[in-house]
Formats: structure tokens, C-alpha cells, sequence
């Protein structure tokens, strides 16, 4: 747990720096320190996966929670390598920034390594609360204080299912502890219907945090009022995290009761592909469009849930990773185009090949990533959840999901036909440095994945 410790002293440090007005070293030193982060969490992996509970059993940092932070924090990076220059822009002071995305990872490091319902808790909170404040951190902007409003409110309310929830299976088990949860549930001939109660209030309180519908009517708002670079943090981070929280419960504690929550989750995962892909086609803003297609990932994921098979846990990490790294190259380029032409429209991409084919080139391995396209690492992510849910003889929701994943190519493919066969009178995007490292080593790693997925499928 050397990672969580070094994630919780590290904003401190970075809030020194900023006090001391030491501005070029903070990106420097947060970088340098996730990468200290990422070798502790990697250093935990063992072999046999034999790690056991820490802390008084609070905190399990097996080979599942260290692949999940590792991609966590390799995101983070990611995002935080784009941000340079761009807090300047909102604020003088920027340590604050740095500190509380750091303040949310550590949560979600917690997120992903809890062994004990107080502990998903108190993750789920960090990490919130930091967000709330990230949604609002453009103080001048009318959008990213209502996004952070929102987020604020909705949040509270799903807080409150979730730990009604979390109470309930307390009352009913004595236990808030995950192991001895499960040995409760096996023992008992008969659940007491509290336990049922409170599966189904964690389920309402944990899709309110995924985006799934019908709780996602505060995401495509939150998204698209949130600064760029703070959307594609809680889009591809927070939900990788939030998805990790939710199998590990429900894998592992809630597995043998899954004839009670399945067809409640069957529905979940339906309704969510559907509104989110149906809804995608018809916005005309590429941001709004991306939050919306964040909503039916969030459905894809919920099919590893639903399969529930010993391939459950690779199937999110692969599609997580997939997603990730693609919804990365979007924001970045939809930075970098908003910045010229002021607006994020689907017509401000019109003609962008001509003129940045680099730029042009990367984002159409993300278009292709996103909608599963082989040979791309979005493909394998989706061939894995979908081999899980047939593993489990789910042919009608495989099917669902595949009419889904066509209507998705419409909407993605809007964006490479306006870079490539739409004209418009346009200047050259500039394109910095770093940026061209990020956005390159993304689509190499999207292609490499799609065409060796060996090298990561069988890590948990």
C-alpha cells in the first residue's frame, strides 16, 4: 500500500511547491511522482495472487487492484502530461489543480483495493468530492459552475442510496466486511429480504456513479460544463475505478445471490446502451457527443458484471484500458481544435486532414478504438465482454449489443468523414510537443493492443 501512501503525501508536496511559487517544477514532480506510484503498485504484483488483507482486513491489494491502479495512474499521466499550460489559463494558482486530481486518484486507489464496505465509502468520497471541486474549477465560467452543481447534488443523492444500501447489508450480515459477508450469504439458507434491499440500493447508488441509465441524467451536463481536460479525467479514471468497485462487490460478495440481481442488471445494461448510442447520434457538439458515449461504455462494462465468470475481471480491465486510452487522444484533440476554432462542433473538425494529418490520424485510431473496429484495442475489449456474456448463454443481450456497436459507427464516423471529406477555409492546428507524444503513444498503444492483446489479456 505504498502507492496509496505515496498518493496522499505527494498533494501535500505539491501544495508546498505552490506556496513557494515553484510553478515550472509542479508538473515535473507530479509526474515523476506517479511514476514512483505506478512502480510501488507493480512492485505489490505477485505471481500466485496470494496477497492478503491489510490493515485489520480493511484494504486487499491483490494482482486485481494493482492492474487497476496501474491503468489508473498510467491515465492520470496521460492526462496530466496535456496539461501543461492549460490550468495557466483558468488560474494563477495552480498547485491546487495538480493536488486535487492527485487527492481523487488516491481515492481511487482505495476504490479499487477495498476489502471492507466503510472503505469502498470513504474511496467513493475522496474521489467525489475532488471531482466536485474539478467541475468547478473555471470560478468565471457559468457551465462549469453549473457541472459542478449538478455533479454536486446528484452525487449527494446517490451517496445516500449507496450507504442506505451499505447500512442495510450491515444490518443483515453484522459485517461490513467483504469475506465475512460472503460467508454469511453461503451459510444462510434463507436471505433475510434487508439483504436483498440493500443489493438493489448499492446498485441504484453505484450506476448513479458509472452514468448508467436511467441515473445518467447528470453526466452529459457535468461533461460537457467541465473544463476538457477535468471530463476526460472523470470519463476515463473515475468510471475505470467505479467499474472495479463494482465487480469486486458484486464478483466476490454478491455472487452467489446473482439470480436475485442479474435481471435487474440485464435491464440496467440495455436501457443504458441503447439511450446512450441513440442519444450520441443526434448531438451536433463532439463533447456532448463523447458524454454520451461514455453512458453505452458504461453499458458495455456492466456486461462483465453480468456475465460474472472467472473471465469477469479481465474483460473490465481490457475494455477499461481500451476506452481509456482512446477517450484520451478525443479530448486531447478536442482541446487542441477548441483552441482555434472556439467552438467543439463536429464543423470545427471539417477539413482538419489537409491541414494536421498527424492530428487527424490519431483521432481517427480513437473514432476507430471507441467503436470497435479490429485492430484496434477497442475491438479485443469488446470480443472479450462479449465471449463472457455468451460464456453465460446471453445471445439476446450479445445481440442487443452488437445492433448497439453499429449504431455507434454512425456517430464516430461523423467525425473522420468531417476531418477527411469535408472542406473549409482553416489554418493550421498547432500542435506542441508534448502533445504529439501523448496523443502518438496513445493511438501506438490503442494499435498494438488491437493486434497483440495477449500482451495484457490474461493479467488478472
Amino acid at each position: 500500500m505504498n502507492t496509496l501512501i505515496l498518493l496522499s503525501v505527494l498533494p501535500i508536496v505539491l501544495l508546498y511547491l505552490g506556496l513557494y511559487k515553484a510553478k515550472n517544477a509542479l508538473l515535473p514532480v507530479t509526474v515523476i511522482g506517479l511514476l514512483v506510484a505506478l512502480g510501488l503498485a507493480i512492485a505489490a504484483w505477485t505471481k500466485t495472487d496470494s496477497a492478503l488483507p491489510i490493515y485489520h482486513g480493511m484494504m486487499k491489494f491483490d494482482n486485481f487492484a494493482v492492474a487497476f491502479s496501474a491503468i489508473t495512474i498510467i491515465s492520470t499521466i496521460l492526462i496530466l502530461l496535456l496539461s501543461k499550460e492549460y490550468f495557466e489559463r483558468i488560474s494563477s494558482h495552480v498547485a491546487e489543480y495538480y493536488a486535487i486530481i492527485l487527492f481523487s486518484l488516491a481515492g481511487i486507489i482505495v476504490m479499487v483495493s477495498y476489502y471492507n464496505l466503510t472503505m469502498l465509502f470513504v474511496g467513493i468520497e475522496i474521489m467525489s468530492v475532488s471531482l466536485y471541486i474539478l467541475a468547478g474549477i473555471k470560478k468565471t465560467d457559468f457551465a462549469s459552475n453549473e457541472a459542478s452543481l449538478k455533479y454536486f447534488l446528484m452525487g449527494a443523492f446517490s451517496t445516500g442510496f449507496l450507504l442506505f444500501g451499505i447500512a442495510l447489508i450491515y444490518g443483515a450480515s453484522g459485517s461490513f466486511s467483504l469475506e465475512a459477508i460472503r460467508n454469511w450469504v453461503v451459510a444462510q439458507p434463507k436471505i433475510d429480504p434487508l439483504f436483498y434491499t440493500g443489493i438493489l440500493l448499492i446498485i441504484v447508488g453505484l450506476c448513479f456513479k458509472v452514468g448508467a441509465a436511467p441515473f445518467h441524467f447528470w453526466a452529459p451536463d457535468v461533461y460537457e460544463g467541465s473544463p476538457t481536460l477535468i471530463t476526460a479525467f472523470m470519463s476515463t479514471v473515475a468510471k475505470t475505478a467505479a467499474f472495479a468497485a463494482f465487480l469486486r462487490l458484486f464478483a466476490f460478495c454478491f455472487g452467489p445471490l446473482s439470480d436475485f440481481w442479474m435481471p435487474t442488471l440485464l435491464v440496467i445494461t440495455i436501457v443504458t446502451l441503447f439511450v446512450g448510442n441513440i442519444t450520441a447520434l443526434y448531438q451536433q457538439s463532439f463533447k456532448r457527443m463523447l458524454a454520451f458515449s461514455s453512458i453505452s461504455h458504461a453499458g458495455y462494462l456492466l456486461f462483465a458484471i453480468v456475465a460474472l465468470g472467472s473471465g469477469s475481471a479481465n474483460s473490465v480491465f481490457m475494455y477499461s484500458t481500451a476506452y481509456s486510452i482512446a477517450s484520451i487522444i478525443a479530448f486531447g484533440a478536442l482541446i487542441l481544435v477548441h483552441q482555434q476554432s472556439g467552438t467543439d462542433n463536429f464543423d470545427a473538425f471539417n477539413g482538419l486532414a489537409k491541414k494536421n494529418p498527424f492530428l487527424a490520424l490519431v483521432l481517427t485510431v480513437a473514432m476507430l478504438s471507441l467503436a470497435g473496429i479490429p485492430l484496434t484495442a477497442g475491438f479485443i475489449g469488446k470480443f472479450f465482454v462479449f465471449s463472457g456474456a455468451l460464456s453465460q448463454y446471453h445471445t439476446t443481450l450479445v445481440v442487443l449489443a452488437v445492433l448497439n456497436a453499429i449504431i455507434s459507427i454512425f456517430y464516430y464516423f461523423r467525425v473522420i468523414i468531417a476531418m477527411y471529406f469535408r472542406e473549409s477555409e482553416r489554418d493550421e492546428v498547432v500542435v506542441p510537443g508534448y502533445f504529439r507524444f501523448v496523443l502518438g503513444l496513445a493511438a501506438a498503444i490503442t494499435i498494438f493492443i488491437g493486434i497483440f492483446p495477449g500482451f495484457i489479456a490474461n493479467l488478472i
